[in-house]
């Protein structure tokens, strides 16, 4: 079986893994304990191995058995461990008892540190491939109250439980040797989670960075570098900007999408939302409190002008979360490939909001070119059972004449196809809109932002035009710093 080390030239000025752990062992400051549950006590072996442990680790265990880590970490009311918050409460204890045990009187310089993770690998039918938490809380100066933390969530891509846990055990002590010696470059240490470890072997879709020593780090430009990393598809975060793990908020749950630019929203955005999701709620299989709205943006779009502009990546990502939206980005171009990674989590209803436009591109046959069922293949993943397009209308800015699903003009060879899925109910206007609004697009509002223009703030939801204001939003460089001056 192939090992999961990297034999890559590029890799041979990273330190190996011995290196790694023995350069921790070796600091006579580091202090701290393992908790590990469902895979075996595979990052503290990496210590133990390397010679020195006994400097570095206070105390290492696994809790396998339920009732005994029941006993020890409290019991989970959902009745599942492989959880954030199951790890949390390892970490939340096992950081306590190092306080509690450990006299800061005899050690004044000592880094207390908690590694855990809980772990679920690959099961005998190898239907679940498996995943985990994985975190560590630690601290880089003796005297600091508050610790710092880092949390992540990972998949397993291999198909046999050993070679999994071989991963993990390497990505644990990467993360330990991050958390002390790379914590100044988080988006680095993200890259060095990789190190000695193929990227087809694990997918990390969430991390979170906390603490004093982290407060300048936006998790949600975290989430961005997963993406651009290539380490997963897709990541959310929440109102809040802290990221969420996609799974865990998708699973089981009727999920209505917004896909857009957003930058800025407007106010035609929201007539979008708020239109489709009172039709979306009134559906006789739709529970409102199981639901979820996710504003997506796709890793093109933000692609668009070029290079990725993080600045503006944040500006947009500010704004939606500011009207407390959970916000999505994904690799998806193709709206069957959105829809296909719903339904890894859920098999309730899914609705897609969208415009004129965007249905007469999903009814283009070059996006479908290189599968080998053509766009028969990806309509057979898009218009599955549960799914509803809530299209908002357009007006022709030639003629003047609303645009809906009845008067859509799609390719000849898909009119067939299209009013197969429009008269069995996979399309659904949006009739209620607001006329007034019709003829704002983010592009000019964009425009006349960066212009100095003025006008524009009438375009947009109540509230947004201050926040852009007064945080100098989607603004040249040039113009932000005049303004700052």
């Amino acid at each position: 079986m192939a090992s999961v080390f990297k034999k890559d030239p590029a890799f041979e000025n990273i330190p190996s893994i011995k290196a790694k752990t023995l350069r921790i062992n070796l600091n006579p400051d580091i202090y701290g304990t393992f908790a590990e549950i469902g895979a075996g006590q595979e990052t503290a072996r990496w210590f133990f191995r390397s010679g020195g442990a006994s400097g570095t680790i206070a105390k290492a265990m696994s809790a396998y058995d339920k009732s005994f880590s029941d006993a020890v970490y409290g019991v989970e009311t959902a009745g599942r461990y492989v959880t954030q918050s199951r790890l949390k409460k390892m970490l939340s204890h096992e950081m306590h008892l190092m306080e509690e045990r450990i006299s800061r009187e005899e050690n004044p310089d000592k880094l207390f540190f908690t590694y855990a993770n809980t772990v679920a690998t690959i099961d005998f039918s190898k239907r679940y491939k498996g995943h985990g938490w994985v975190g560590i809380r630690f601290q880089l100066d003796p005297t600091q109250k508050e610790f710092d933390e880092i949390i992540l969530h990972v998949r397993f891509m291999q198909n046999e439980a050993r070679l999994q846990q071989e991963t993990l055990g390497i990505v644990g002590v990467n993360l330990i040797y991050g958390a002390f010696y790379k914590n100044n470059k988080p988006r680095k240490l993200l890259k060095y989670l990789y190190d000695h470890i193929d990227r087809d072997t694990l997918e990390i879709d969430m991390v979170n960075f906390s603490g004093p020593n982290f407060a300048n780090v936006d998790n949600r430009l975290m989430s961005l570098q997963l993406i651009r990393n290539d380490m997963t598809d897709a990541v959310m975060f929440g109102p809040d900007g802290n990221n969420l793990l996609p799974a865990a908020i998708l699973y089981k749950k009727n999920i209505l999408a917004l896909r857009g630019s957003f930058r800025p929203v407007t106010k035609v955005n929201m007539d979008m939302f708020e239109k489709s999701y009172e039709i979306f709620i009134r559906d006789p299989a739709v529970d409102e409190d199981n639901s979820i709205v996710i504003f997506e943006i796709t890793l093109s779009n933000l692609r668009a002008s070029g290079e990725i502009d993080e600045s503006d990546f944040m500006d947009r990502a500010k704004l939606l979360c500011s009207l407390g939206h959970s916000v999505m980005i994904s690799k998806f171009q193709e709206y069957f490939k959105l829809v296909e990674y719903f339904n890894n989590y859920t098999k309730a209803k899914i609705g897609l909001t969208m415009g004129v436009n965007n249905l007469v591109d999903i009814f283009d046959e070059k996006y479908y070119r290189h599968l080998s069922g053509g766009i028969l293949e990806a309509f057979g993943k898009l218009f599955f059972k549960e799914l509803i397009v809530y299209l908002y209308p357009m007006k022709n800015p030639e003629t003047g004449q609303i645009m809906t699903s009845n008067n859509v003009k799609v390719h000849p060879r898909m009119k067939e196809l299209y009013k197969f899925f429009k008269y069995n109910g996979k399309v659904m206007d949006i009739i209620d809109y607001d006329p007034e609004i019709m003829d704002i697009f983010s592009r000019d509002v964009l425009k006349k932002i960066t212009s100095g223009e003025g006008g524009w703030e009438k375009m947009l939801p109540e509230g947004i035009s201050e926040i852009i204001k007064k945080e100098h939003l989607f603004m040249r460089t040039d113009d932000k710093l005049k303004e700052k001056a």
